[in-house]
């Protein structure tokens, strides 16, 4: 076995799948702890069916109980609940620049860490080059939590190309990805900690308004 094969069996240990109803876990975590739990997702928790919203404490907690333990990023209004959380618990590392965060959470990685980077979907466009010539040929692998902005079109003008293109200009660049939404959060989750225990590539997460409670109503 190869030490790149040693080390990440000691960084991403296992996937539990939920089927037929029976509660599972996924976890990204090094050795311990307890992983992601589905009852932490059913209705009454955190995440109220009734309000459909996810609380931006549930969506932090979910991430750090997957085993993600490095956060980075540039502010975004749609993130601005999960990023104020994550402040509150002394768990997140501000970039200048969306290629920073992406370099630093390639360090993070080499480093032990399990990354991930917010950001608005406009970052992906500064990023572009880390991602490919780092992040992708290296097989530095990160989560990438990414606001939707511009989606259906409706947006500031300056946010409404990449609204439109974003799943497309992912998929050529081969980047696994995913949109996030209140009914199918448990499948959301697992499928990241899934895709980014196989492929270890940046795996994206999308967030559109209203699905993760913000700072402003």
């Amino acid at each position: 076995m190869s030490p790149d094969t040693i080390r990440v069996s000691r960084i991403l240990p296992r996937y539990h799948a939920l089927q037929g109803g029976a509660t599972g876990f996924v976890s990204l975590r090094i050795r311990r702890g307890m992983a992601y739990n589905a009852p932490r997702f059913s209705p009454g928790s955190r995440i109220e069916e009734r309000l459909m919203m996810i609380e931006s404490d549930a969506f932090v907690q979910a991430m750090q109980d997957m085993g993600v333990n490095f956060f980075t990023g540039v502010p975004d209004s749609i993130l601005g609940g999960i990023i104020a959380e994550l402040l509150d618990r002394r768990l997140y590392t501000p970039a200048v620049r969306e290629d920073e965060a992406v370099a630093m959470a390639a360090g993070a990685y080499m480093g032990g860490k399990i990354p991930a980077v917010l950001m608005q979907n406009s970052g992906l466009g500064t990023s572009l080059n880390a991602l490919i010539s780092l992040n992708v040929i290296y097989r530095q692998p990160c989560i990438l939590i990414v606001s939707w902005r511009g989606q259906g079109g409706k947006d500031a003008p300056e946010h409404l190309v990449m609204g439109e293109v974003m799943p497309q200009f992912l998929d050529t660049m081969k980047i696994p990805h995913r949109t996030l939404t209140e009914k199918t959060a448990i499948e959301d989750f697992k499928w990241v900690a899934e895709t980014f225990m196989k492929q270890r590539i940046p795996v994206a997460l999308f967030i559109t308004k209203g699905v993760v409670k913000g700072l402003h109503p």
